[in-house]
C-alpha cells in the first residue's frame, strides 16, 4: 500500500513539473510578443510625431478645409 501511494505522489509531481514547464513556455512566448508590440508602438509614436511636425511646418494644423 505505501508503495502505491509513493507512485501516485511521484506521478502527480511529474504532471506538475510538466505543467510548470508548459506555463513557463507560455509566459516566455507572451513576453516576447509584448516586447515586439512595445517596439512597434514606440515606432508608431515616432511616425505620428513626425507627421504632426510635418503638418505643423506646412501650416496645415487647425486649418479650415477649403469648402468652408
Amino acid at each position: 500500500m505505501p508503495e502505491n501511494r509513493l507512485i501516485e505522489i511521484e506521478s502527480k509531481l511529474t504532471l506538475q513539473e510538466d505543467l510548470l514547464q508548459d506555463l513557463n513556455h507560455v509566459i516566455y512566448t507572451q513576453q516576447k510578443r509584448i516586447d515586439r508590440l512595445e517596439s512597434l508602438f514606440e515606432a508608431l509614436i515616432g511616425r505620428v510625431s513626425d507627421l504632426s511636425d510635418t503638418l505643423a511646418e506646412r501650416g496645415v494644423v487647425n486649418e479650415r478645409p477649403p469648402h468652408y
